[in-house]
This record gives C-alpha cells, sequence and structure tokens, in this order.
C-alpha cells in the first residue's frame, strides 16, 4: 500500500536505515556484452537468502516512465521489465527464494480507490486533450503555423489491471523470462521462483506477506568479505534497524504491565493505519507531513498506562483501549486544525514572497550615483547632493519590501512601492473551503457539507464509525469521507459480526468496477456496451464527468472523485445477461490462479517433479522440505508446462480460525545493533554522510595520480595548483 509521506517521514526521522546499494555493471569486451557473475559474494557485504518484488513498482515505471522517452510497443516494455528485474537480482542476489507478485483483483474496499485513479486519469487525459486542441485553434486563429499533429497511440495504464489482455501477456512472458534465467543463469541455478500473476487474487504485498507468514523463519543474513567498487542508483531499507529507533522510542517504565517490545511494534504497526492506507480515507486530524504519528506514539505512550494493555495482540484488537487512543486524539483536534491553517498561511505568506522577490529582483532601486548601471554606459549618474538623506531614503525603500509594483522594476520612480493588485498577482486562487476546521462549529459543518445530516445526528456518526473497517473480501467503507477521531464513542461491541468465506471478484468484474467507459476497450464488446448504452441498467456507475471537492487541499489529484459506488448486486444482474457472450480465451483470462514455481534442472527438487511429469500424477503432492531450503506446501501439474521445471504451488493450508502469533520465532537471528549514542543525539551536527553497503567500516576508494589519468580527467587541485 502506497502512502503518500511515509517514507520520507520514516527515512528523515530515522536516517540510519537506509543503506546506499553497491551496483555491479555488466562491461563490454569487443563489443560483447559480459553479465554480471551474481554466483559471486554480494559486494554490499551481506548474503540475502530470499528476495521479495512487489512488481507493480517494476512494471509502472517500465512501461510509461517519467524520466525518459516511453517504450515504442509492448515488447519494449516486456524487455524494460525484464531488465529491471535482473537490475535487481544482480544487486540482491538472493540464494534460496525470489518471490515475484503481481496485484491481482483487489478487495472491494482497494476496488473503490483503483476506480477513483482510474476515473481520474481519464478524466486529466480528455481534459489534457481538449486543452492543447483548443491551444492549437487559437494559435491557427491567430495566423500562426503549426506542423501537422501527430497521432501517436496513447499507451493506457489502465491496462495494468487485472484480466487485460496486457496483463496475460506480461505473465507468459515472465514464465518465459524465468525458464530462460533458470537455464542460463548460473546465479539462479539454486534459486526457486515463484510467480504469482494477476490471476491470483489479492495485491501484491498482500500476497508477499502471506507466503512469509505462512513459511515462517526460511530467511537470515550472513556476512561476506568483499568490497567491489561500484556505483550505486538504489537503496536498502534496514528493518532490523528500524527496530533498534522504535525500541528506545517505544519503550515505557513503570507501566502496570509487563513491557513487551513485540506487542508494542504491532500497536505502532496498527496506528499508522489511521494516518493513512488503501482501503480507507484517513482521519481529517491525521496528516503525516504534521507530526501524526508522531503525535499518536506520544498520545499512546501517556494513555497506555491507563488502558492496562496493549491495543493489539496477534492481529486482534482491543477496541476499548483503542476508543482511550481516539479520544485523545479527540481532544487535540480544535488545536490541530487550527495550528494547520496558521502553518498553512505562513506558508502562503512566504511562498507569495519568495514570488514576488524572482519576478521583480530587489524590491527598492536607488537614485543617484548608487543606482545600478550597464558596463560602458556614456551617460553619468546624478551626483548626491546629501548623502545621509539618500542612505535614509534607501533603508525606507528597504522597509516597503511587501508594498511592491506587479509591473516589475522601471525607470520610473513613481511606480516603485505600489501595492500590487489581487487580479495582477500570479498566484494561484484559495480553494473555496465552507468547512473551515479552523473555525467554531467545524463539526456541524463538515458532517453538513460531507454528509448532509446535522453533527448532532448521533445514529448517523456511530453508524460512519462502525463503517470504517472490517476484514472481507466484499466489505468497502461506503462513504467519501471519514469520521473524526473524537467520534470513536462507545465502540466495545460495534464489531462482532464479521462476514465470513467472502469470495473476491473475478478479473472481468473487476474491470466493470473499477474502468471508466473510455478504457471500455479492455473489456469484451457486450460487457463494453453496459459502460456506454443509454439502455444499460448500470449506465449510472460510468458518469462521463464527475465532481472533485477538493477537501481543504489546493490540487485536483489531492481532492476526492465523487464517485457513484458500484452496488455488487446490481453489477452481477447485468453481467449475468453478458456472461454466455464470452470467448474460451476471454473465460481463461476471467478465472482465478495460482501461484506458479519454477526450478532449474540443477535443484535438489527437480527430478522429484520430473517423476510426477514422467507419472503424471494429477493430485496434489506435499513437497520434501529438505529439497527446498525448508520451503512448505502443495504442488500440482501445470496444464501448459514450458518446461518440466513448473508446477502450481499452494501454500500450507490451516485451520480455520487458525491464529498466526506475532511472536519472533525460537530460532530467530538478530542482527547486531548498529545504532551508537551519536544517532540519538539532536545536537549532533557533523554531516551526515550515507552509508553505502553494510559495512560501516567499509574502506573509502581513492585514485592516485596515474588513476585520474586512466579516467581522462584531472584533479581539481592539480588543475588550479
Amino acid at each position: 500500500m502506497g502512502v503518500p509521506a511515509f517514507f520520507r517521514w520514516l527515512s528523515r526521522k530515522y536516517p540510519s536505515i537506509i543503506v546506499h546499494c553497491v551496483e555491479e555493471k555488466g562491461k563490454e569486451c569487443n563489443g560483447v556484452r559480459i553479465p554480471v557473475d551474481t554466483t559471486k559474494p554480494n559486494p554490499n557485504e551481506v548474503e540475502f537468502d530470499n528476495l521479495y518484488l512487489d512488481m507493480n513498482g517494476i512494471i509502472h515505471p517500465c512501461t510509461h516512465p517519467e524520466d525518459k522517452p516511453a517504450p515504442k510497443n509492448e515488447d519494449e516494455m516486456m524487455v524494460a521489465i525484464f531488465e529491471y528485474i535482473d537490475r535487481l537480482f544482480n544487486i540482491v542476489r538472493p540464494r534460496r527464494v525470489l518471490y515475484m507478485a503481481i496485484d491481482g483483483v483487489a478487495p472491494r474496499a482497494k476496488m473503490n480507490q483503483q476506480r477513483s485513479r482510474r476515473f481520474r486519469a481519464s478524466k486529466e487525459g480528455v481534459e489534457l486533450t481538449e486543452e492543447k486542441q483548443r491551444m492549437r485553434e487559437e494559435i491557427i486563429q491567430r495566423g500562426g503555423y503549426l506542423p501537422p499533429e501527430e497521432i501517436k497511440e496513447r499507451f493506457d495504464s489502465n491496462c495494468i489491471t487485472p484480466g487485460t489482455e496486457f496483463m496475460d501477456n506480461l505473465a507468459q512472458c515472465l514464465r518465459y523470462y524465468v525458464a530462460d534465467r533458470l537455464s542460463n543463469d548460473p546465479g539462479w541455478k539454486n534459486v526457486v521462483v515463484f510467480l504469482s500473476d494477476a490471476s491470483v487474487p489479492g495485491e501484491g504485498e498482500h500476497k508477499i506477506m502471506d507466503f512469509i507468514r505462512r513459511q515462517r523463519g526460511t530467511a537470515h543474513d550472513e556476512f561476506a568479505d568483499t568490497v567491489p567498487v561500484s556505483e550505486q542508483e538504489f537503496i536498502f531499507i534496514r528493518l532490523c534497524v528500524l527496530r533498534e529507533y522504535l525500541a528506545r522510542e517505544l519503550t515505557m517504565a513503570s507501566l502496570p504491565f509487563p513491557f513487551d517490545f513485540e506487542r508494542s511494534v504491532d500497536d505502532w504497526v496498527f496506528m499508522c493505519f489511521f494516518v493513512g492506507n488503501d482501503f480507507l480515507p484517513h482521519l481529517p486530524s491525521l496528516e503525516i507531513r504534521e507530526g501524526a504519528i508522531d503525535r499518536l506514539v506520544n498520545i499512546y505512550k501517556d494513555v497506555v498506562h491507563k488502558t492496562g494493555g496493549y491495543l493489539t495482540q496477534n492481529g486482534f484488537v482491543n477496541l476499548e483501549r483503542v476508543e482511550m487512543i481516539m479520544q485523545a486524539v479527540g481532544v487535540a483536534e480544535d488545536n490541530i486544525f487550527k495550528k494547520r491553517k496558521e502553518d498553512d498561511n505562513f506558508k502562503r505568506r512566504n511562498k507569495e514572497k519568495r514570488r514576488r522577490m524572482k519576478q521583480q529582483g530587489p524590491a527598492y532601486l536607488t537614485t543617484g550615483q548608487f543606482a545600478p548601471h550597464a558596463l560602458g554606459r556614456r551617460d553619468r549618474p546624478e551626483a548626491v547632493h546629501n548623502a545621509r538623506h539618500q542612505a535614509y531614503d534607501m533603508r525606507m525603500q528597504h522597509n516597503k519590501v511587501p508594498m511592491v509594483s506587479s509591473a516589475g522594476p522601471s525607470d520610473s520612480t513613481e511606480s516603485r512601492g505600489v501595492k500590487r493588485k489581487a487580479e495582477d498577482s500570479d498566484s494561484e486562487p484559495e480553494p473555496e473551503d465552507n468547512v473551515r476546521l479552523w473555525e467554531e462549529g467545524w463539526k456541524q459543518r463538515y458532517y453538513k457539507t460531507k454528509f448532509d445530516v446535522d453533527a448532532t445526528d448521533d445514529d448517523f456518526r456511530r453508524k460512519v464509525v462502525q463503517s470504517y473497517g472490517c476484514a472481507s473480501w466484499k466489505w468497502y467503507f461506503p462513504f467519501h469521507y471519514a469520521p473524526f477521531a473524537s467520534d470513536f464513542k462507545d465502540i466495545k461491541g460495534m464489531f462482532t459480526e464479521f462476514e465470513k468465506e467472502t469470495k473476491p471478484f473475478k478479473p472481468l468484474e473487476q474491470l466493470m468496477g473499477v474502468f471508466p467507459a473510455a478504457s471500455g476497450n479492455f473489456l469484451p464488446s457486450t460487457w463494453r456496451n453496459l459502460m456506454s448504452s443509454p439502455d444499460s441498467s448500470i449506465i449510472d456507475f460510468y458518469p462521463d464527468d464527475f465532481a472533485i471537492d477538493l477537501n481543504g487541499k489546493k490540487y485536483a489529484w489531492q481532492g476526492v472523485a465523487l464517485l457513484p459506488f458500484v452496488d455488487e448486486r446490481r453489477l452481477r444482474a447485468a453481467l449475468a445477461e453478458v456472461y454466455p457472450d464470452l470467448t474460451a480465451e476471454e473465460v481463461k483470462r476471467n478465472s482465478l490462479g495460482s501461484d506458479v514455481l519454477f526450478l532449474s534442472r540443477s535443484h535438489l527438487l527437480f527430478d522429484f517433479i520430473h517423476e510426477l511429469y514422467r507419472t503424471e500424477s494429477h493430485e496434489s503432492t506435499d513437497i520434501p522440505a529438505e529439497l527446498c531450503h525448508g520451503i512448505q506446501g502443495a504442488i500440482n501439474l501445470d496444464d501448459d508446462p514450458i518446461l518440466p521445471d513448473k508446477v502450481k504451488f499452494k501454500d500450507p493450508q490451516y485451520a480455520d480460525g487458525f491464529v498466526f502469533k506475532a511472536v519472533l520465532l525460537p530460532d530467530a537471528k538478530i542482527p547486531n545493533k548498529v545504532l551508537k549514542p551519536g544517532d540519538w543525539e539532536k545536537g549532533n551536527r557533523e554531516p551526515w554522510r550515507p552509508q553505502l553497503g553494510f559495512n560501516p567500516n567499509r574502506q573509502q576508494a581513492h585514485l592516485d595520480q596515474s588513476g585520474f589519468r586512466a579516467l581522462g580527467v584531472s584533479r581539481f587541485d592539480d588543475a588550479v595548483g
């Protein structure tokens, strides 16, 4: 889940968690590319067993990059994805497992967020096209000339959604890519590769966590002894160092119950959910950029003495204790909103001041012999008759910095020191905010404006709070706006009934739930018609235009897209009429798949799998853990294997209601501590230098004169000496 500003806050507050990667590059010899030998020890001086890739973070920048020309076609996109995976593999060099997870069908709660993003992207694309056309027509009407507009097919990134042909093609290409690497790259030969493509339900990061949770304990680090020198472009985030930071920050003395660091970390993660996630709008008073997480931690450490225990245990939440935290936040809400307004006003004034200074240069211009003149100018400045008066005038002009002319500096002294007119300002107007959270009566205005109910309607506010969270594929928060922290009252008995054994949407059903009509080309024709035909029973799900509520923000992308929520029953009823139109290929794309396991012919498990294919065994078979780095699970033969080294994989299954305990495993190896006392001292003014690789004592490489000559450059001190 991408939480805006979370990584920035985390890396600034805990800077030592970041380590810059050492990356070896392939070389060329006589025009022949020599790849990196990933069988050698990791140049970052740490060995990794497992590498887990959330593939959507790779697919998007490879298909529509922001910092370089876009690929010309789908083939180039696939090659870019392969090269990206190769780079990450070269940096990390996993020795046991590579797990690649692509986002599959998401829970309904996430689908609403996907729907908002895709409709917004479509709307912005249409508006951009219309604006470009308007500008072209205006230029031509004024007699200007423009070359014929190049007709270029725009890549619709909405195709990066489960159920599209693009995602099906990507899955097939990745299968061949993995087979090639296992056959030809020595660094891959002992690695077990798992591919969870878009046909497998769940978001990539959730599938990864589920795999780890069910395997538990296959990963550990061992340090190596090599020090190559190379460029760096990626970073590692050291979670073990983050644990050190949190251990210091969360440790509490004089508790009425034993302190348990693992439980406090679970509580910290839980509290972060209130600040931002992809399933719920965050609470109005909690903004990461305003220090919301720090505020929650301080409240937590103060309130936990009264709660009698921790907020969570093994994924279960104690609602009475959560309510105490929320009520403590609620007490501070009024001051939070007022300070937010004060900070916004301060930032706006500074921004306006910087803009004026940039446009006009100095806010005062002197006359007489002190006035600036171009070099070589023949005319002489007028003489100063009274230097003291001239200096006084200069000081007075300096004091008038805010009172500047919108026309910029000129030769006329009358124009200086005149206040700009509002209509001459190039600053963007502040968006209208009818709620005004910083003024008395904010809660009444919020509920009236956002929900069209009175804040005195306790039953409605309770309904909003009760809707704020539930574990289910079908569940979603049925409002565009979150409640306030102060609304979390009497919540102990609110969340008792959970609908179990719900099922995810099928891929094409999800496309119907998240796509605008403009992306209907990714759907079968009769399904597409439901998005645009006036006779469609669900045409109201696909508005051509919709309002965006800035909700106190400044830019449209930060606002709330006021789209109608999809009624699942109506959607399924409409689709029932067009399901018979699906072709065999579309039926296959619309089915839910399973993870796939790959390995090379030299792997210990290969002979076991090869025997299953030879005997054509179609029964589910448990993996011999001793042949596969301790990995457990069941395998089935693949219907369409590329080579007899690929099988369907299913994680270990557990009984209904099984609780995965959130504790360290008994044999877990805790890395040595990294942080030193100086890392905690706020007064430490030494310049921060990024660490390269995992060895803090790495010797920096230095070149002598012959080295610089070999590179064809000169050292600065020699050049000026």
